[in-house]
């Protein structure tokens, strides 16, 4: 057979051979680290070449632009731009917004301590959380803040208020407020605090607007929302619990929905207190150190009979609560199938603190070892989230959903009796929810729930 190699062909191929019969062995270490260092090399080499790709990208933009474009706005639109290919959990918090992620996590902050809204131009106080500046001073729901420091609310954005009202404790913010059915506004001024956000709340408020956590007086079951999970959340169940346990309750309505989560750390502590033993929760990832939290028997409370009301809005620590106490046939759970967010997020500092990264580092698994986790392309039938037995499964319709919203929030208004004064305001009402009917009428879940409890406690 003919060879059609041309001889500089044949030149090189003897070239090669040549070097590779100098080598020590065609398959000793050395080669390999050779051949590793060279890969390594090479690959460092197109990072470099990528990153550089980046920075003439922005430099481009940034000089020859129609419009003028800072680089601070071009390098956040970049990390932005970077983290749309992650999960939706994996953000970047700029110095603008770091105070407001922190408030979100911590549930505390430097204010007043009231709940407003805004209605077209007009600030309205939805209620006054107890025991805070804003509550002692005064104020209403249905309350007008016209202005703020003498500042017009007229023009300013929500956000703009909320930055106003915040602010170091100790420092005075004066208000001119309009109580309902009065025509002068009020000058008064309030004394910021550290307000801390309650996460445990009940059912309905005493007369000194505390919370009552039984549901009625005849049962006594008792009825705890948990409406996020901060770093105060135990210690506020904690103190929820040895209130029933004083009032001899018989049994546990532990209402999670629409918790969107927060700490996994309160939502270890928070299972804690129901389980004497066993694993709560595991995480793992990819370059973090596999991690498992077990239960411990001291400070566990009484086994009462619970049940934990979910929905397809309980999300991330809540349901890594309802997991561990399904797994442990701690609890009854009750409602929808939830949310389906089982992954951790790691917050790094950046800029020395100016700004943070929220990056996905690991995921967690159920006592069970089963995945909580809803990825893209899971449907119906895959293993996630937590799901109701067949016989507790219950999907409210939107009719339902709305009215029981509206009766809540008709019950969580602070109508503040210490001043005497009475509202008639839209903010103070829940239209098409009458005053008088109560949360088992309206809440048709809470309703099993209660029966079911009813008929499990032996009296």
């Amino acid at each position: 057979m003919i060879s059609r190699w041309s001889p500089l062909t044949i030149k090189i191929a003897f070239s090669i051979l040549l070097v590779w019969s100098l080598l020590p062995n065609g398959n000793d270490d050395t080669l390999w680290a050779a051949k590793a260092e060279s890969r390594q090399a090479a690959s460092l080499e197109d990072e470099y070449e990528l990153q550089q790709l980046l920075v003439d990208t922005i430099d481009q933009v940034e000089r020859n632009y129609v419009k003028d474009i800072s680089r601070r706005e071009l390098i956040e639109a970049a990390i932005e731009g970077v983290l749309r290919k992650l999960d939706p959990y994996s953000t970047y918090i700029s110095p603008e917004k770091l105070d407001s992620f922190r408030t979100s996590v911590e549930h505390e902050f430097g204010g007043i301590g009231v709940q407003i809204r805004m209605s077209g131009e007009k600030l309205i106080v939805t209620s006054p959380l107890a025991g805070t500046p804003g509550y002692e001073a005064g104020l209403l729901a249905g309350d007008r803040i016209l202005a703020i420091d003498k500042t017009p609310v007229k023009g300013l954005t929500l956000s703009d208020v909320v930055d106003r009202l915040k602010g170091k404790p100790g420092t005075k913010v004066t208000l001119a407020v309009l109580h309902p059915m009065e025509t002068e506004p009020d000058t008064i001024p309030i004394v910021r605090r550290q307000i801390q956000v309650d996460t445990v709340l009940g059912d309905s408020r005493e007369s000194d607007d505390s919370w009552n956590y039984l549901l009625d007086q005849e049962s006594r079951i008792g009825y705890l929302r948990l409406t996020a999970f901060s770093r105060t959340t135990a210690d506020e169940l904690r103190r929820a619990l040895d209130q029933l346990k004083r009032e001899n309750a018989p049994g546990l309505i532990l209402d999670m929905r629409f918790n969107p989560g927060g700490l996994l750390r309160a939502a270890i502590e928070v299972s804690d207190l129901f389980l004497s033993e066993g694993r709560i929760v595991s995480t793992s990832g990819r370059n973090t150190k596999p991690h498992q939290w077990d239960a411990r028997a001291e400070g566990t409370f009484d086994p009462l009979p619970i049940v934990v009301l979910v929905n397809r809005y309980t999300a991330s620590a809540a349901e890594i609560v309802a997991a561990a106490l399904q797994d442990h046939d701690r609890a009854v759970i009750m409602g929808e199938r939830t949310w389906g967010k089982g992954s951790v997020q790691n917050v790094i500092s950046l800029e020395e603190g100016k700004s943070m990264l929220k990056l996905t580092t690991s995921s967690y698994q159920r006592p069970s070892g089963k995945n909580i986790h809803r990825f893209p392309d899971d449907d119906e039938d895959d293993p996630w989230g937590v799901v109701p037995a067949d016989r507790f499964a219950y999907q409210a319709n939107t009719t339902e959903l709305i009215a029981m919203i509206k009766h809540r929030r008709q019950r969580d208004v602070i109508a503040n009796r210490q001043t005497g004064r009475e509202t008639d305001s839209e903010a103070a009402k829940a239209p098409n929810v009458p005053a008088t009917r109560s949360t088992l009428e309206v809440d048709r879940l809470l309703k099993q729930a209660y029966d079911y409890l009813n008929e499990k406690i032996e009296r």
